[in-house]
């Protein structure tokens, strides 16, 4: 991670909001990314998270809030604050009917390359995507891996400082998703990067930060280190043959709550760093419980991303220490 002094901030997202008819899809949403970070956007189906992308690319405007993009307020000076931005869509904008060397050199002239610079910048963007010799291959013509290639491809031939991927690994096969996920922690090197994803494993192999979005609202938000340790704060599975009354698991020390399962299973939490394994197998000794199984948990990201999208209502937004 870069330092907090050193930290060159490229996009902030303050207070947005956007409304369909009587429907907020997004409330209130707060969002800073900088040089190096990797974010990791999460979210159940309708989650709001497509809104926020095309708010945050000028592809959408929104009710209240503001962005700003590399100093460009995106409302007030649009067209600076989008070619500050790269921008790959769920479904890629290529042309299938025309070369890779055909696309890209189109659309370097959309972002406004100057004409003579045009060859080197598809170069650059080709060489950094993995798509050498491939300049005169028909896009229809090329697997679903190369046409995502193609996609990033357009996304970062003008060198944007911002780069916005939206499920760049859907339906690929697993060697293709990992060549993706490489040149995604490649682009994090120099790029400020926003990866919507479903795939939460991807999310905790590229990402330096993660944030969870549920009904319209950032519920989560935490750099990876400090998920890591949310993760591993955990718990302790425990089965008995003859299981005593829960407040009695509740009573050994360093137990923070108890969690039935059923057929004398339980789930005690505690503190991280702090299990109270060996306290309760000396308690299940001294009351004659009949110790089965006693066996730290370790909480997955997929465990948290279903805590916080299958609460009746949304909590305010959660920072992991």
């Amino acid at each position: 991670m870069i330092p907090v002094m050193e930290r060159e901030v490229l996009l902030r997202a303050e207070g947005l909001y956007r409304w369909y008819g009587e429907r907020c899809a997004v409330a209130g949403l707060d969002l800073e990314l900088a040089r190096g970070d990797v974010l990791g956007l999460l979210g159940p189906n309708g989650a709001g998270k497509t809104t926020t992308l095309h708010m945050l690319t000028g592809n959408l405007a929104p009710s209240a809030g503001r962005v700003t993009v590399a100093g460009h307020d995106l409302l007030d000076a649009p067209r600076a604050a989008k070619a500050a931005i790269g921008y790959l869509p769920e479904q890629p904008p290529l042309y299938r009917e025309l070369t890779v060397g055909e696309y890209l050199r189109y659309c370097a002239r959309l972002n406004g390359i100057a004409r003579a610079r045009v060859g080197e910048a598809v170069r650059r963007a080709m060489a950094r995507c993995g798509l050498e010799g491939m300049e005169r291959r028909l896009i229809g013509n090329l697997s679903k891996g190369y046409q995502q290639r193609v996609g990033i491809a357009q996304a970062i031939i003008h060198v944007p400082p911002v780069v916005i991927l939206d499920e760049p690994t859907v339906g690929l096969d697993p060697i293709q998703i990992r060549e993706i996920r490489e040149l995604v922690r490649e682009l994090g090197r120099d790029h400020a990067v926003i990866l919507s994803t479903h795939i939460l494993p991807e999310v905790q192999m590229v990402c330096s930060r993660v944030e969870i979005i549920h009904r319209g609202r950032i519920v989560w938000s935490a750099a990876m280190d400090a998920l890591e340790r949310e993760l591993a704060a955990g718990a302790l599975l425990v089965r008995l043959a003859r299981p005593p009354a829960p407040e009695a698991l509740a009573g050994i020390p360093g137990v923070e709550a108890v969690e039935p399962l059923g057929e004398g299973r339980f789930r005690l939490r505690h503190a991280a760093g702090a299990s109270p394994a060996e306290a309760v197998a000396e308690a299940a000794v001294r009351g004659g419980w009949g110790l089965l199984e006693l066996t730290p948990e370790r909480r997955s990201l997929e465990q948290v991303f279903v805590e916080l999208t299958t609460a009746e209502e949304p909590g305010a937004r959660r920072e992991a220490a």
